[in-house]
C-alpha cells in the first residue's frame, strides 16, 4: 500500500496543490475572460473548418430540439397544398397551405414569397415562435390576436418548425422546408 498521507508530496519536493491559488487566476469557464475562453474559441474555429459537423448530423439535432420542450405536444401536419392540392393550370407564385393538428387545437398556415399568415383555430390568443434552422440565430417571435390571426412579415427560410403557446398549452410542429 501507498502512503499519501501529508507528508507523501514532502518526499518528492512538491507541495500539494492549493484551491486558492487556482480561484485568483480569474479565468475559470463562464466568465467571459482569460486565456482559457481565448484558447476555447481559437479551437471551435479549428474544429469548425477541419472537422466541420455533417449535414445529417445538423439536421437530426435540429429535429431533435423540436422535443426540448417536453411539455408540448406534436402538431401533426395533417395538410400539405404541395403534396395534397390539385395544381391550377398557369397558376405561377402559388401560396403553400399547411394545416397542423393536435387534439382539439389546429394550426392554418400560409407561406407566400412575402411571409407567413396563419389562424389557431379554436380562435384564441398565443405567442408563435418561428424555429429557424441553423441560419436563424433566434427563434421569430409573432402573436395572435384574441380570433387567432398572425402574421409575419419574413417567409421562413430553409427548414423551419412552429412553437405555439395557448392557454398554457406548448404545441410544436415537426419542421418543414420553406
Amino acid at each position: 500500500m501507498h502512503d499519501d498521507g501529508p507528508d507523501a508530496f514532502g518526499a518528492f519536493g512538491q507541495e500539494p496543490f492549493d484551491d486558492e491559488e487556482f480561484d485568483e487566476r480569474g479565468d475559470e469557464p463562464g466568465d467571459g475572460g482569460g486565456e482559457d475562453a481565448l484558447l476555447e474559441e481559437e479551437l471551435r474555429q479549428a474544429a469548425a473548418v477541419l472537422d466541420p459537423v455533417p449535414a445529417e448530423l445538423l439536421q437530426l439535432a435540429m429535429d431533435a430540439y423540436t422535443f426540448h420542450d417536453l411539455d408540448g405536444r406534436l402538431a401533426e401536419l395533417t395538410f400539405d397544398s404541395l403534396v395534397d392540392a390539385i395544381p391550377v393550370r398557369g397558376a405561377t407564385d402559388v401560396p403553400r397551405m399547411l394545416t397542423f393538428t393536435a387534439g382539439a387545437l389546429s394550426i392554418d398556415v400560409e407561406v407566400t414569397s412575402e411571409g407567413l399568415m396563419g389562424q389557431v383555430m379554436p380562435p384564441q390568443p398565443a405567442g408563435i415562435e418561428i424555429l429557424g434552422g441553423s441560419r436563424a440565430p433566434r427563434p421569430t417571435a409573432l402573436t395572435a390576436d384574441s380570433m387567432g390571426r398572425f402574421t409575419g412579415d419574413a417567409p421562413p427560410t430553409g427548414p423551419f418548425a412552429l412553437r405555439l403557446r395557448a392557454g398554457g398549452e406548448v404545441v410544436v410542429t415537426e419542421w418543414l422546408r420553406a
